[in-house]
């Protein structure tokens, strides 16, 4: 048995459609990375440092993750395009919880 865990975390288009990555938790990646390796266009400008918000994503379900840090906040409240669930995709690491998680690219289009 191994150490290895692979979770599924769906990717859901503005139609409505879902595609399901398989995502190992033993490698200490972030969803931004993970996303940028499935090649969906995600910017990441400033590379994970939470500056730019170009990785911005909504979680639509699963809301068994950590909570957005303070540097994560402070980026998110000075955009004006915010909705519930929005998040950095550089800002979290891809943990267990994240299981079954459904997100949207570009939470403000």
């Amino acid at each position: 048995m191994t150490d290895t865990e692979l979770i599924q975390i769906y990717v859901r288009d503005d139609t409505g459609e879902q595609v399901r990555l398989e995502v190992p938790t033993d490698m200490n990646l972030s969803l931004m990375e993970v996303l940028k390796a499935s090649e969906y266009p995600i910017q990441a400008t400033c590379g994970g440092m939470a500056l730019c918000a170009t990785c911005l994503i909504q979680v639509l379900e699963g809301d068994g993750y950590q909570e957005a840090s303070d540097p994560e906040w402070d980026m998110l409240d000075t955009l004006p395009f915010v909705e519930e669930g929005s998040r950095l995709a550089c800002q979290m690491k891809i943990e267990p919880e994240m299981n079954q998680m459904v997100i949207r690219l570009g939470a403000h289009t």
